[in-house]
């Protein structure tokens, strides 16, 4: 078993790091080069940096916001937020990302996300799902939430990874910001129909609630942002109570 990954999440919005609840409802958490670098003390094994008002805004993510994330954390680094082309996926790269999201231009590009593995390779290339549960179908959204499509998540998944997404980067926005637990039936779903690395975003409140994630859902990593952006857990409580249940962790 591969070790599974503890990842904060610093969703962008206007140069701070906000979080809502289930996409709305945004409060400042302060400035993203500190945060990051307080991370990277706690032994984050990745970060995911997400200008969430980029597509909205019609713009690329912040270069120079990310230049400067990357010069304080030395772990893996994913961006996403407004990245509609290769170009786009190789200026940050350049400044630092390790790894690209990309979210609502796959949804409007599908090939974009072939054009970036081509070049890049698989394993750098992440598609983000924004999913939310209506009836019984998991319906994908995007431009940072507000947008419906007529996706089923799980069909999406399963033709992303087809097309070349090394790894899913999925969040429940049912789930997300009310630290009641991951949506553990979505990632069994998921990986049922897909081979890649599923990261679980949406729901974290608790230490045990990453356990269920990765013992039930079998995920590869559990993203949050909430409960550690104010101090709730931090990534060596969460890894703590992990290795007392026989999870692998870094």
């Amino acid at each position: 078993m591969l070790a599974k990954r503890i990842i904060p999440c610093l969703d962008v919005d206007d140069g701070r790091v906000k979080k809502g609840v289930n996409f709305v409802n945004l409060t400042d958490v302060g400035d993203p080069v500190e945060i990051a670098a307080e991370y990277q003390k706690q032994g984050a094994d990745e970060l995911v940096f997400l200008d969430i008002s980029a597509t909205n805004q019609k713009r690329q993510t912040t270069i120079n916001m990310v230049e400067k994330v990357s010069r304080q954390v030395f772990m893996p680094l994913t961006i996403g937020g407004g990245i509609k082309s290769v170009a786009g996926m190789d200026r940050l790269l350049k400044v630092g990302a390790d790894k690209i999201a990309i979210n609502s231009a796959a949804v409007n590009n599908p090939q974009l996300i072939s054009q970036g593995a081509q070049k890049f390779g698989n394993q750098c290339i992440v598609v983000a799902i924004d999913v939310k549960k209506i009836a019984d179908k998991y319906v994908v959204y995007v431009n940072g939430g507000q947008k419906k499509t007529d996706l089923d998540a799980i069909a999406w998944a399963k033709k992303v990874v087809e097309l070349g997404a090394g790894e899913l980067l999925v969040t429940s926005m049912d789930k997300d910001g009310t630290k009641d637990g991951f949506d553990i039936e979505l990632y069994q779903a998921l990986n049922q129909v897909v081979d890649v690395p599923i990261i679980a975003s949406g729901g974290a409140g608790k230490v045990e609630d990453f356990s269920q994630a990765f013992l039930k859902a079998d995920v590869d990593g559990a993203l949050a942002a909430s409960v550690f952006h104010f101090g709730e857990l931090t990534i060596a409580d969460v890894k703590k109570s992990l290795k007392s249940k026989g999870v692998i962790v870094r």
